[in-house]
């Protein structure tokens, strides 16, 4: 199986086009508050040529109903990713997945979901989290390995962590909330080659 990867935060056309040619299995749109924050109309004019294939995700942090509502109304996410911890109080529109987000430091949940993404205290801060930690996660279920992800470091952080998959967002931009695409292609060529052989 050959590892999964995501582009978070995009915010421009550019952006976008450069994940969907390189190859990404998901691009993700944030509607928390963040420099990367776009509406969901916006979302949904910047995810309009990405294929069927490519899941988009909306990036949620502690979204009331109205707010999640609104994005689905306003974009139709393939997928939600928002803490576990807030899970338990929205009424998750039908047809819309869920990856929930569990935090480095924090007590995990007795069952874990059959895939989670694993990032640091604050989300978008450039900071890596704990990748052994990461991979104790990664023998119970599937991981996604996400903060201060970047070209230069992805192929360790996969050998230590052996993630499902991987996602970045700050670490390849050229300023916040505007992402390089040159940065971009040399991520996903970066986890794909340290992915190969690792990825079960």
């Amino acid at each position: 199986m050959m590892l999964w990867v995501k582009v978070c935060g995009l915010t421009t056309e550019d952006a976008v086009a450069a994940a969907v040619d390189a190859g990404v299995d998901s691009v993700g749109f944030v509607f928390a508050e963040s420099k990367r924050k776009v509406t969901p109309r916006r979302a949904a004019e910047l995810a309009r040529n990405v294929p069927s294939h490519i899941a988009r995700v909306a990036v949620m942090l502690h979204p009331s109903q109205q707010e999640l509502d609104a994005v689905w109304s306003g974009f139709r996410p393939d997928v939600l990713q928002t803490d576990i911890e807030d899970l338990a109080s929205l009424e998750i529109p039908k047809g819309l997945k869920v990856v929930p987000v569990v935090r480095a430091g924090r007590e995990l949940p007795g069952e874990l979901p059959a895939r989670v993404l694993f990032e640091g205290p604050v989300s978008g801060t450039g900071a890596t989290t704990d990748w052994s930690a990461a991979a104790q996660l990664a023998s119970r279920t599937q991981v996604i390995l996400a903060g201060g992800l970047k070209p230069t470091n992805v192929a360790a952080a996969i050998a230590a962590a052996r993630p499902f998959g991987v996602d970045v967002s700050s670490g390849v931009e050229a300023a916040p909330g505007l992402k390089d695409p040159a940065r971009i292609y040399e991520f996903v060529r970066n986890a794909r080659g340290a992915g190969d052989g690792v990825v079960k």
